[in-house]
């Protein structure tokens, strides 16, 4: 086993004054590597980069039948909780995505055994999982990657993880996380970017969340499972993917109640010795992503595996835009767009409010709406860096605080634009699917991290889109093609 030093911890020079404890901390920004004009930006350049572009010419209607695959923020956490298990697990409805093999990576890099055996189907041995350091090179490159810090302090009583990256959508402090596992008796310190956590024995706790972060309540729920005694979660956070991780916890031995309401107990066990086979949910958020591009296009489109009772916020807002839906059974879910798509406010709110993961796509949507719109980011403070790409398409949107005042066009125009995250980039995409002309979208690295054949679903659906690959050793094409 990896032993890690027990190390003092170092003042916090400088506090938030909505974060007492010191921890605030910034995501990395990413700034794009392909500029407008073609150029690259050399200090940013990375031969591993996926620099491959779409091409879109809108102004086809989406039909047809699209099959929603599993949540990609589902799995990365199950991922991460397999590391508690004693015994094999296999996780069905992985999404084949940039994000899930890099988690894998993270895995085998603990000492787990971890391959597809089928396409979309994972198996996961963590039974000689013995090292305690989540490598910096993987971590840094995925926020998810963190979650790996609970499981290890549960299962392995030490834990050595670098703070996150990810996309560059705002400020995620992890600060949640660390009260929580110390409220349960770890011991934690931060050295150079590290999270060094220390707790031979965690016991359970009553713990209280400042705020209903998902992360937070994951992180704890997952180290609470073989802590001694019983921890309760208030104020915990309610999206479907936590009910998610409770059911496959407790598929492995758990003793988890009232995940989904906020909230959540969790009785700690000795071990999770039950050999597990689970499937991950659907992805509420590609769900969602493929009913505004139906609505967008004036398409017909139906979406099987689809989990239409954890969008009721987005259905009842494109409703209110006259979108129309039709519940053909539980899993499939038949939208119809409008003639004319109707202007109205949303406001992000953790679930079961309007998610702010779909926040992009639906001001795309606004974008052509009839009349004007006012969107609030209640949830990211800098969730709003798609603005300016598509205001290159058309696009009326003026920025104030942290809401977006959208001016619904009659057409938007195709232009090469740079994706900014991975939801903008899917906003891009639905913006290209109507827009006159064609559309170059860059820096296709955020959208394969969450969706997975985005392009091909779309072209099935009858948009005329392609990848266009560009080989990140040769500078030289990038300039050529743009």
């Amino acid at each position: 086993m990896h032993v890690i030093p027990r190390l003092q911890q170092h003042k916090q020079h400088k506090t938030h004054p909505d974060n007492p404890s010191g921890m605030w901390l910034k995501s990395l920004r990413l700034p794009p590597l392909l500029q407008h004009d073609g150029s690259i930006n050399n200090e940013e350049w990375n031969a591993e980069m996926n620099l491959d572009r779409l091409k879109i010419n809108g102004g086809v209607a989406l039909n047809g039948h699209v099959t929603i695959n599993g949540a990609k923020n589902s799995a990365l956490v199950l991922m991460a909780a397999a590391i508690l298990g004693s015994e094999e697990v296999v996780l069905e409805n992985v999404p084949r995505l940039a994000d899930v093999e890099i988690m894998v990576d993270v895995l085998r890099s603990l000492g787990a055994r971890a391959h597809f055996i089928e396409h979309n189907v994972l198996l996961i041995d963590p039974r000689h999982i013995a090292n305690s350091v989540a490598p910096y090179d993987l971590v840094t490159k995925m926020r998810a990657s963190f979650f790996v810090l609970g499981p290890l302090v549960g299962k392995l009583g030490q834990a050595k993880v670098s703070l996150p990256g990810g996309c560059a959508i705002g400020s995620r402090p992890v600060d949640l996380h660390l009260k929580g596992l110390e409220a349960m008796g770890a011991d934690i310190v931060l050295e150079h970017g590290d999270v060094i956590a220390n707790a031979p024995h965690l016991r359970g706790a009553d713990i209280y969340l400042n705020f209903p972060s998902v992360g937070a309540t994951e992180n704890i729920m997952m180290a609470a499972s073989l802590a001694d005694g019983t921890t309760t979660i208030r104020n915990a956070a309610q999206e479907p993917e936590i009910d998610d991780l409770a059911q496959f916890l407790i598929s492995m031995g758990a003793r988890i109640q009232g995940a989904g309401s906020d909230t959540i107990v969790i009785e700690g066990v000795k071990k999770l010795d039950k050999a597990s086979t689970y499937r991950v949910m659907p992805d509420r958020i590609e769900a969602g992503t493929f009913m505004i591009g139906a609505a967008m296009t004036r398409g017909d489109i139906i979406l099987e595996k689809c989990p239409t009772h954890s969008l009721m916020a987005l259905i009842g807002k494109m409703r209110e835009c006259g979108v129309f839906f039709d519940q053909i059974d539980a899993q499939t879910l038949r939208v119809c767009g409008p003639a004319k798509i109707l202007a109205r406010d949303a406001r992000t709110m953790p679930h079961p409010g309007f998610p702010t993961d779909i926040q992009a796509q639906y001001a795309a949507m606004m974008a052509m709406a009839e009349g004007t719109s006012l969107l609030t980011e209640t949830v990211f403070e800098n969730r709003f860096m798609y603005v300016d790409e598509l205001q290159r398409m058309g696009a009326q949107i003026r920025i104030e605080g942290n809401t977006a005042i959208i001016k619904g066009q009659p057409i938007l125009s195709g232009a090469p634009v740079i994706a900014t995250d991975l939801r903008a980039a899917a906003a891009l995409v639905l913006a290209g699917l109507v827009a006159d002309g064609e559309t170059l979208v860059a820096n296709l690295c955020y959208l394969d991290r969450g969706y997975e054949s985005f392009e091909q679903k779309l072209a099935n659906l009858g948009a005329r889109i392609c990848r266009i690959a560009v080989k990140a050793e040769k500078k030289e094409e990038v300039l050529l093609t743009m």
